[in-house]
């Protein structure tokens, strides 16, 4: 149950005229649709969706500098995906492409895992703005995912809480003695949990997800840190600006890349996609969307898709 979880989690981190070699792929019926985008509606700094408020986020502004340069309207889908056991990132992403609900999903991470040819023929659509009774009981023909190049590498991160703030971490092994927090299932969780052989196994407290509040028991001084996404420090930070947690400035050598997936058979809109963030990448505009939504920003890494995470992480 942990390592499917885990998977999950990891699973589960304005613009220009066309080029000229954008405005040959794309032919004017397909440019004078909407683009359509499914972003997750609860995911900020990176997407945010809240009722009575503007949406927000890193790829909302992403997005938007993408069809602007693509010379189309954006039209945002937003869904909620939950992490539980039953619930599959990979195969949410490819039942809202396969229905037809967007043309490409955003945040998406960019693993060798989360790319394969899905082992079953349907899947359910998870819950999306818009949809019906029957949208929520019925399956989706799935296809076969394409991804985009990347646009931000998002790592783990260790957060201190206040009686640790002074630690200096440079590798995960500098967390000895320290009271340690994680949430069951969690990608965080199996990194600390298989560390040097159960080395931190002794100081491990699992708390479980979507139930305990983990940064705010780190606030509280209830635990001295935890291993988490960077992003989610970021929105901690944004929603408490005078938190008593802080960065440990370390990042968990092994992270993913995040990136848009559409549907294989429609390798022009690729296209397009990776010309578009190619040119707002030179122009240094994905890093300003990043500091506007306050998202610790960084730039996608080698290898630009992840390969097998599970042996990298149990060598170390």
């Amino acid at each position: 149950m942990r390592d499917r979880l885990a998977a999950l989690a990891l699973l589960m981190m304005l613009a220009a005229p066309a080029t000229a070699a954008w405005t040959a792929a794309w032919t004017p019926a397909s440019a004078a649709e909407p683009l359509a985008i499914c972003l997750d509606e609860d995911r900020p700094p990176l997407s945010a969706h809240r009722k009575g408020k503007p949406d927000s986020g890193f790829d909302v502004l992403l997005a938007q500098a993408i069809a602007e340069r693509m010379g189309r309207q954006l039209r945002i889908q937003w869904f909620e995906s939950k992490l539980d056991e039953d619930s599959s990132p990979q195969l949410e992403a490819n039942a809202l492409l396969s229905d037809g609900r967007c043309s490409l999903v955003g945040g998406y991470a960019l693993t060798t895992d989360a790319l394969v040819k899905p082992g079953m023929k349907t899947a359910r659509l998870p819950d999306f703005s818009g949809a019906t009774r029957d949208d929520h009981r019925r399956r989706v023909a799935l296809g076969v995912l394409a991804p985009t190049k990347p646009y931000v590498y998002s790592p783990m991160t260790v957060v201190l809480g206040p009686k640790a703030r002074e630690r200096k971490v440079a590798d995960i092994g500098d967390l000895a003695g320290l009271r340690l927090a994680i949430e069951s299932g969690s990608l965080g969780d199996a990194i600390l949990m298989t560390f040097d052989k159960g080395k931190l196994i002794d100081n491990i407290t699992h708390l479980v997800p979507g139930r305990d509040d983990l940064l705010g028991a780190l606030n509280r001084g209830d635990y001295d840190a935890t291993l988490i996404d960077l992003a989610r420090y970021d929105a901690h930070r944004a929603a408490h600006p005078d938190t008593a947690i802080t960065a440990s400035g370390y990042y968990y050598p092994i992270g993913a890349n995040r990136g848009y997936v559409g549907l294989d058979g429609d390798p022009a809109l690729i296209e397009g996609v990776n010309t578009a963030l190619t040119d707002l990448a030179a122009e240094g505009r994905i890093a300003e969307f990043g500091k506007q939504a306050g998202l610790t920003y960084l730039p996608p890494r080698e290898p630009a898709i992840l390969g097998d995470v599970w042996t990298k992480i149990i060598q170390r």
